[in-house]
Protein backbone atom coordinates (compact mmCIF):
# COMPACT_ATOMS: atom_id res chain seq x y z
CA UNK A 1 0.00 0.00 0.00
CA UNK A 2 2.81 2.37 0.52
CA UNK A 3 6.52 3.41 1.01
CA UNK A 4 8.87 4.09 3.54
CA UNK A 5 8.63 7.69 3.11
CA UNK A 6 9.64 9.93 5.55
CA UNK A 7 6.52 11.50 7.54
CA UNK A 8 8.16 14.72 7.51
CA UNK A 9 8.91 14.26 3.92
CA UNK A 10 5.22 14.52 3.40
CA UNK A 11 4.67 16.89 5.76
CA UNK A 12 7.55 19.49 4.07
CA UNK A 13 5.52 18.96 0.97
CA UNK A 14 2.22 19.59 2.07
CA UNK A 15 0.99 23.45 1.19
CA UNK A 16 1.22 26.05 4.75
CA UNK A 17 -1.86 27.16 5.95
CA UNK A 18 -2.69 29.37 8.87
CA UNK A 19 -3.97 27.99 12.35
CA UNK A 20 -5.72 29.79 15.26
CA UNK A 21 -6.39 27.43 18.23
CA UNK A 22 -9.38 26.73 20.54
CA UNK A 23 -9.58 24.49 23.83
CA UNK A 24 -10.71 20.89 23.47
CA UNK A 25 -12.79 18.23 25.50
CA UNK A 26 -10.68 16.23 27.75
CA UNK A 27 -10.84 12.36 26.17
CA UNK A 28 -8.63 10.56 25.76
CA UNK A 29 -5.00 11.57 27.31
CA UNK A 30 -2.67 8.66 27.83
CA UNK A 31 -2.49 5.41 25.41
CA UNK A 32 -0.11 2.85 24.33
CA UNK A 33 1.62 3.19 20.91
CA UNK A 34 1.65 -0.09 19.24
CA UNK A 35 5.40 -1.83 19.00
CA UNK A 36 3.34 -4.35 16.30
CA UNK A 37 5.75 -4.15 13.16
CA UNK A 38 4.31 -6.93 11.68
CA UNK A 39 0.47 -5.51 11.52
CA UNK A 40 1.77 -2.18 11.08
CA UNK A 41 4.04 -4.04 7.46
CA UNK A 42 0.54 -5.97 6.70
CA UNK A 43 -1.87 -3.10 6.53
CA UNK A 44 0.02 -0.27 5.60
CA UNK A 45 2.97 -1.71 3.46
CA UNK A 46 5.41 0.58 5.72
CA UNK A 47 7.94 -0.06 8.37
CA UNK A 48 7.29 0.73 12.38
CA UNK A 49 9.08 3.90 13.33
CA UNK A 50 11.44 3.42 16.29
CA UNK A 51 12.32 5.70 19.71
CA UNK A 52 9.14 6.22 21.32
CA UNK A 53 7.68 5.44 24.85
CA UNK A 54 5.24 2.34 25.40
CA UNK A 55 2.90 4.93 26.99
CA UNK A 56 2.28 7.98 25.44
CA UNK A 57 0.75 11.30 26.85
CA UNK A 58 0.22 14.75 25.49
CA UNK A 59 4.07 16.01 24.57
CA UNK A 60 5.46 12.46 23.89
CA UNK A 61 5.74 10.76 20.51
CA UNK A 62 3.82 8.35 18.66
CA UNK A 63 3.70 6.50 15.55
CA UNK A 64 1.09 7.85 12.80
CA UNK A 65 0.42 6.59 9.41
CA UNK A 66 -0.29 9.59 6.76
CA UNK A 67 -1.11 9.65 3.31
CA UNK A 68 -0.03 12.28 0.62
CA UNK A 69 -2.99 13.02 -1.49
CA UNK A 70 -0.74 14.32 -4.56
CA UNK A 71 0.89 11.13 -4.77
CA UNK A 72 -0.62 8.78 -2.99
CA UNK A 73 3.12 7.57 -0.83
CA UNK A 74 2.17 6.12 2.83
CA UNK A 75 4.58 6.84 5.66
CA UNK A 76 4.53 6.13 9.13
CA UNK A 77 6.81 8.68 11.57
CA UNK A 78 6.57 9.84 14.80
CA UNK A 79 4.44 12.89 15.87
CA UNK A 80 3.85 14.74 18.28
CA UNK A 81 0.72 14.42 21.12
CA UNK A 82 -0.95 17.50 20.82
CA UNK A 83 -1.16 19.64 17.66
CA UNK A 84 1.22 22.97 17.65
CA UNK A 85 -0.26 25.26 14.68
CA UNK A 86 2.19 26.31 12.36
CA UNK A 87 2.48 30.14 13.44
CA UNK A 88 2.95 29.23 17.07
CA UNK A 89 5.77 30.44 19.28
CA UNK A 90 6.52 27.80 21.02
CA UNK A 91 5.11 23.82 21.57
CA UNK A 92 3.48 24.86 24.91
CA UNK A 93 -0.36 25.04 23.18
CA UNK A 94 0.04 21.13 22.43
CA UNK A 95 -1.33 21.14 26.23
CA UNK A 96 -4.52 21.93 25.28
CA UNK A 97 -4.81 20.22 21.60
CA UNK A 98 -4.54 16.73 22.29
CA UNK A 99 -8.32 15.78 21.00
CA UNK A 100 -10.75 17.46 18.84
CA UNK A 101 -14.08 17.14 18.37
CA UNK A 102 -15.23 16.41 15.15
CA UNK A 103 -18.11 17.63 15.26
CA UNK A 104 -16.83 21.22 15.15
CA UNK A 105 -13.49 20.34 13.39
CA UNK A 106 -14.62 21.55 9.89
CA UNK A 107 -15.31 24.99 10.84
CA UNK A 108 -13.49 25.54 14.88
CA UNK A 109 -10.30 27.72 13.84
CA UNK A 110 -8.02 25.36 15.23
CA UNK A 111 -8.79 22.49 12.72
CA UNK A 112 -11.07 23.64 9.60
CA UNK A 113 -7.26 24.57 7.68
CA UNK A 114 -6.52 21.49 8.58
CA UNK A 115 -9.39 19.45 7.64
CA UNK A 116 -10.01 21.08 4.36
CA UNK A 117 -6.36 20.38 3.66
CA UNK A 118 -7.15 16.99 4.28
CA UNK A 119 -4.24 16.05 6.67
CA UNK A 120 -6.00 12.98 7.77
CA UNK A 121 -3.78 10.38 9.80
CA UNK A 122 -3.89 7.18 11.69
CA UNK A 123 -2.64 7.19 15.25
CA UNK A 124 -0.88 3.39 15.70
CA UNK A 125 -1.88 2.13 19.52
CA UNK A 126 -2.55 -1.20 21.30
CA UNK A 127 -5.13 0.46 23.90
CA UNK A 128 -5.99 3.78 25.85
CA UNK A 129 -7.00 4.53 29.14
CA UNK A 130 -9.58 6.30 30.54
CA UNK A 131 -11.31 7.16 34.13
CA UNK A 132 -14.00 5.05 35.46
CA UNK A 133 -16.19 6.46 38.04
CA UNK A 134 -18.88 3.49 39.08
CA UNK A 135 -16.64 3.52 42.67
CA UNK A 136 -17.05 7.21 43.38
CA UNK A 137 -13.62 8.00 42.62
CA UNK A 138 -11.23 7.78 39.30
CA UNK A 139 -9.97 4.54 38.82
CA UNK A 140 -7.76 3.99 35.19
CA UNK A 141 -8.97 1.47 32.79
CA UNK A 142 -7.72 -0.21 29.88
CA UNK A 143 -9.99 -0.06 26.38
CA UNK A 144 -8.99 -2.39 23.84
CA UNK A 145 -9.91 -4.33 20.45
CA UNK A 146 -12.20 -7.59 21.73
CA UNK A 147 -9.62 -9.18 19.01
CA UNK A 148 -6.79 -7.40 20.99
CA UNK A 149 -5.63 -6.22 17.55
CA UNK A 150 -3.37 -3.03 17.55
CA UNK A 151 -6.09 -0.24 15.77
CA UNK A 152 -5.87 3.20 14.17
CA UNK A 153 -7.71 6.14 15.69
CA UNK A 154 -8.25 9.07 13.67
CA UNK A 155 -6.36 12.57 13.77
CA UNK A 156 -5.46 15.61 11.80
CA UNK A 157 -1.80 16.23 12.00
CA UNK A 158 0.22 19.64 11.42
CA UNK A 159 4.23 20.51 11.46
CA UNK A 160 5.19 23.67 13.52
CA UNK A 161 9.59 24.86 12.56
CA UNK A 162 10.65 25.36 16.35
CA UNK A 163 11.78 28.77 15.78
CA UNK A 164 14.82 28.52 18.28
CA UNK A 165 16.87 25.19 16.44
CA UNK A 166 14.86 25.12 13.22
CA UNK A 167 13.46 21.60 14.00
CA UNK A 168 10.36 20.21 11.86
CA UNK A 169 7.87 18.90 14.45
CA UNK A 170 4.88 16.92 13.24
CA UNK A 171 1.89 17.07 15.57
CA UNK A 172 -1.38 15.40 16.07
CA UNK A 173 -4.92 15.96 17.47
CA UNK A 174 -6.54 13.02 18.23
CA UNK A 175 -10.17 13.34 16.89
CA UNK A 176 -13.48 12.35 18.99
CA UNK A 177 -17.72 11.68 18.97
CA UNK A 178 -20.54 11.52 21.40
CA UNK A 179 -20.57 8.15 22.96
CA UNK A 180 -23.99 8.24 25.36
CA UNK A 181 -24.97 5.38 23.65
CA UNK A 182 -21.68 3.30 22.74
CA UNK A 183 -21.86 -0.11 24.58
CA UNK A 184 -18.75 0.33 25.98
CA UNK A 185 -17.37 4.12 26.16
CA UNK A 186 -20.71 5.58 27.81
CA UNK A 187 -19.76 4.43 31.08
CA UNK A 188 -16.41 6.39 31.73
CA UNK A 189 -16.09 9.80 32.73
CA UNK A 190 -17.27 11.82 35.49
CA UNK A 191 -21.69 11.37 36.17
CA UNK A 192 -23.39 13.75 33.99
CA UNK A 193 -20.46 14.82 32.14
CA UNK A 194 -20.50 14.02 27.96
CA UNK A 195 -19.57 10.74 27.30
CA UNK A 196 -17.13 10.51 24.45
CA UNK A 197 -15.06 8.68 22.55
CA UNK A 198 -11.71 8.55 20.13
CA UNK A 199 -12.68 7.72 16.32
CA UNK A 200 -11.24 4.46 15.95
CA UNK A 201 -10.80 3.33 11.98
CA UNK A 202 -11.53 -0.43 10.93
CA UNK A 203 -9.19 -1.85 9.49
CA UNK A 204 -11.07 -1.97 5.72
CA UNK A 205 -11.75 1.82 6.30
CA UNK A 206 -7.94 2.69 6.34
CA UNK A 207 -7.67 3.92 3.35
CA UNK A 208 -10.20 4.97 2.63
CA UNK A 209 -10.13 7.70 5.74
CA UNK A 210 -6.50 7.92 4.85
CA UNK A 211 -7.78 9.47 1.08
CA UNK A 212 -11.03 11.15 2.26
CA UNK A 213 -11.97 13.90 1.08
CA UNK A 214 -14.10 16.43 3.67
CA UNK A 215 -17.44 15.21 3.11
CA UNK A 216 -16.31 11.11 2.97
CA UNK A 217 -14.20 12.26 6.33
CA UNK A 218 -17.43 13.66 7.84
CA UNK A 219 -18.94 10.50 7.04
CA UNK A 220 -16.45 8.55 8.77
CA UNK A 221 -16.76 10.39 11.82
CA UNK A 222 -18.78 7.73 13.46
CA UNK A 223 -19.05 5.00 16.54
CA UNK A 224 -21.30 3.01 14.61
CA UNK A 225 -18.15 1.69 12.26
CA UNK A 226 -15.74 1.06 15.07
CA UNK A 227 -14.72 -2.64 16.04
CA UNK A 228 -16.16 -4.02 19.03
CA UNK A 229 -14.47 -2.93 22.36
CA UNK A 230 -13.54 -4.56 25.57
CA UNK A 231 -12.43 -2.82 28.85
CA UNK A 232 -11.21 -3.73 32.40
CA UNK A 233 -9.67 -2.23 35.47
CA UNK A 234 -6.32 -0.93 34.85
CA UNK A 235 -4.92 1.10 38.33
CA UNK A 236 -1.74 1.78 38.41
CA UNK A 237 0.71 -0.40 40.59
Amino acid sequence: MGTNLSLFALAAAMVPYPWTTTKNTLVCTNFTSTKRADWVKEQFGVELPAGYPEESYPGFSAPVVVKSHQTGRVACGLAKFGLIPSWAKDDKIGRHTYNARSETAAEKPSYRAAWRHRQYGLVLVDDFYEPSYESGRAVRWKIELASGDPFGIACLWDRWTDPASGELVVSFSMLTVNADEHPVMRQFHKPGDEKRTPVIIAPELHDKWLSADPAKATELMAWSHMPELRAMSAPRA
